[in-house]
């Protein structure tokens, strides 16, 4: 890494990165800037996607299916660099990560991913909490106890194991695996948090307790979420975009979006009025 680079990854804002909204400024976390996202080659998937994320907020990407908003949430950590040729600029701390020499792994560490489907590892839950901490070098058992039971407990889910964290984690329900997923991401103490649908595979209940423990995280980090639940978005964001084949059409504070879009498209889906 060049010295530029290890700048990015300081504990340090190296400065704040503000934006006007309803004419006030707010501290930027992430933002994207002429965003293009080609498959096979030639193949445009993504393109217009310059938005600017607000610092401790939630952030909905909403549109149908293939509309380019995972691919747009892929990108933010550079999981799209084996599938897809991906231009344009994502600034954090004033760095493009977007760029060919940005370490990939350590910038995972400070964002975070949670994808549609849980995938915790075969391990017990415990061992989910402390696989990679121990990788990046956390060895002391006093301090990956700790880590555990307050990744557990800022995911809602360390009074419900607190007494079996050497059970498998794969005896857990479906949503409990995915609070259990959340837990292992924050464990990293990332600055961002992206989430590709978590509640999508699950029941009312437990998709109820996923919007809790976002809705409480985001006093720590700052959320986007992929979600095709438009009254999830509703509850839960402060901030979302709609995305229509490929370019983003409207983003704005999620009130305006849901009584007061600006754009045709957006109130045609929001509205329920896809024909």
């Amino acid at each position: 890494m060049t010295e530029t680079n290890e700048l990015v990854f300081n504990d340090e804002m190296p400065e704040r990165y503000l934006y006007e909204m309803d004419e006030d400024k707010h501290e930027v976390a992430l933002s994207t800037s002429d965003l293009a996202v080609y498959y096979g080659g030639d193949k445009l998937a993504l393109s217009d996607a310059d938005l600017k994320f607000e610092r401790f907020k939630i952030t909905s990407l909403i549109g149908a299916s293939g509309s380019g908003k995972s691919t747009f949430l892929r990108s933010l950590n550079r999981m799209n660099d084996s599938v897809a040729r991906v231009d344009g600029k994502i600034m954090y701390r004033g760095l493009n990560i977007n760029s060919s020499d940005i370490d990939v792994y350590e910038m995972r560490k400070h964002i975070g991913m949670v994808f549609q489907r849980p995938n915790p590892f075969a391990k017990s839950i415990y061992d989910n909490i402390t696989f990679a901490l121990k990788q990046h070098g956390i060895r002391n058992k006093a301090e990956l106890d700790e880590i555990v039971e307050t990744s557990l407990r800022q995911a809602a889910l360390w009074d419900e194991v607190k007494d079996d964290l050497n059970k498998s984690a794969l005896a857990l329900s479906g949503g409990q695996q995915q609070r259990l997923v959340i837990a292992r991401a924050v464990a990293m103490k990332p600055d961002i948090l992206l989430l590709d649908e978590p509640a999508s595979a699950l029941d009312p209940i437990s998709s109820s307790k996923i919007e809790d423990t976002l809705l409480k995280l985001k006093d720590e980090y700052t959320i986007i979420i992929v979600t095709h639940n438009m009254q999830q978005a509703a509850r839960i964001s402060d901030y979302t975009a709609f995305f229509h084949m490929g370019k983003v059409i409207e983003y704005d504070l999620t009130r305006k979006i849901f009584t007061r879009p600006k754009v045709q498209r957006t109130i045609d889906y929001v509205n329920g009025n896809f024909g």
